[in-house]
């Protein structure tokens, strides 16, 4: 494996799981108020086109963690949208 490799597998990671503590508090809280839906939709957007653009240069790493930081951020927006509709 090489440096490059080893340093993209890491980005990744660092990338994917950025958004998660903010789910994982929003699921214990049911809290969404300080939630931005056009950040999160622009986020999840840039991710999507992150795993088109892996799928096309067949990049595993690229699409392997893009392809999770879509199943987190749109769990986000659904959280978003549904706990907020309760908040109200």
């Amino acid at each position: 494996m090489t440096q490059e490799t080893i340093i993209g597998i890491v980005a990744g990671i660092c990338t994917s799981a950025a958004m998660l503590p903010q789910l994982i508090k929003v699921l214990k809280t049911k809290e969404t108020a300080d939630l931005s839906a056009i950040t999160i939709g622009v986020l999840l957007a840039g991710v999507s086109l992150w795993v088109y653009y892996g799928i096309l240069q067949e990049e595993i790493p690229i699409i392997a963690s893009n392809a999770f930081s879509v199943l987190v951020n749109a769990t986000l927006l659904i959280c978003l949208f549904l706990f907020r509709k309760q908040e109200t």
